[in-house]
């Protein structure tokens, strides 16, 4: 399906503009010029969640490939599915395109950390890897190494209300007498022994959630983003193309409704704490919940990614840096040579040991 091609263009040499973390600012990659970008003051709102849920009707995200044209060459390409910014593969000039989806994200948080700043906090990861392989840190050496997505996630807002039963353990102490075994002698010495007390309990507890979010993008799973948060979702900003240009981006291929339903699940370990907070005693053991949920919203946004991808041993490993924060995760490879090496050494001091231990004069 064909799309138009939007660009923006430097006004002092024509070049194209890119968005600058470090400044916040687009800027020209060749004349250096910069042009601020307009602050809107329009409110990010929150939208109703079942309203949308009831219009969706359980409708599932489309993949569209977009051909477009670019403004610069000329030259025609296709979009991957979900993506609606990217670059030319021919001259490199970014591009950005409408959205397919129904949902239109409102509001981002725009890149804040630069790509020499992820590769430096991304090598201080590395070196904290035990047994890493040396090609690993080739990677981080590696200029295009990175690279800067804005990936749709979901925030919701809920209020809850939950129903439990369940066991409250009160920890006492008895006193008593065991037989050990001293110096070839049985004797009976006295002890005393930990018991639980249970006792049936029941309760409601209430607990309001702000700005879960979930991750809308199968292009990073979803434990890795998840492990990149917290996202400060106090800095979003309105929706605008100009923050997107020179970076990929995506819409959502995970719907609204999967989205809550992985919210939800955030949101159940925070109630189970809660819960167990509310039992009190010293232990434990939730039989039953029921959770209700009030008042819930949503928010569409785009949240900035660094990412880079490992091939080691027959299998691809993922990273991704927090671009507002700094904070890596990722799948981590282990080197077999390294792994054996460090063993080998570690037999090596053992049986070392062993032999002074038997003969101190030994290495004398």
């Amino acid at each position: 399906m064909k799309f138009s091609s939007i660009n923006f263009t430097c006004s002092g040499c024509g070049a194209p503009y890119r968005f600058d973390p470090s400044s916040q600012s687009l800027k020209c990659e060749f004349c250096r010029s910069q042009e601020p970008i307009e602050q809107s003051s329009d409110e990010i709102v929150e939208l109703d969640l079942s309203s949308a849920l009831s219009k969706l009707n359980q409708h599932s995200p489309v993949s569209i490939n977009k051909e477009l044209s670019c403004k610069k060459c000329g030259a025609g390409f296709t979009l991957t599915p979900y993506s609606f910014s990217s670059e030319c593969p021919f001259c490199n000039t970014p591009a950005l395109t409408d959205f397919t989806q129904e949902l239109k994200p409102a509001s981002l948080i725009p890149f804040k950390i630069t790509q020499q700043s992820a590769k430096e906090s991304f090598k201080e990861w590395i070196g904290s890897l035990w047994f890493a392989p040396s090609a690993l840190q080739e990677l981080v050496d590696d200029d295009g190494a990175l690279d800067g997505y804005y990936l749709p996630h979901w925030t919701f807002d809920a209020h809850t209300s939950t129903s439990y039963s369940g066991l409250r353990g009160d920890v006492y102490y008895v006193a008593g007498t065991k037989t050990i075994t001293r110096n070839g002698v049985q004797q009976r010495v006295r002890v005393t022994k930990a018991e639980v007390r249970w006792r049936v309990v029941s309760g409601n507890i209430s607990v309001d959630f702000d700005d879960i979010s979930t991750s809308a993008s199968t292009t990073i799973s979803r434990v890795i983003l998840d492990n990149l948060a917290p996202w400060h979702t106090s800095n979003l900003v309105k929706y605008n193309e100009k923050y997107i240009t020179g970076f990929e981006a995506e819409e959502y291929a995970i719907g609204l409704d999967n989205g809550f339903e992985a919210a939800k699940a955030k949101m159940h370990q925070k109630i189970l704490h809660r819960i167990r907070q509310d039992i009190g005693g010293d232990k434990q053991r939730i039989n039953s919940t029921n959770t209700t949920y009030y008042n819930t919203t949503y928010k569409s946004v785009l949240f900035p990614i660094w990412s880079a991808t490992f091939e080691f041993g027959g299998k691809k490993y993922s990273y991704a840096i927090n671009a507002q924060t700094g904070l890596v995760a990722g799948e981590r490879p282990y080197s077999k040579i390294k792994i054996a090496l460090t063993t080998i050494v570690v037999i090596g001091l053992a049986v070392a040991g062993l032999a002074i231990t038997q003969d101190p004069n030994l290495f004398k």
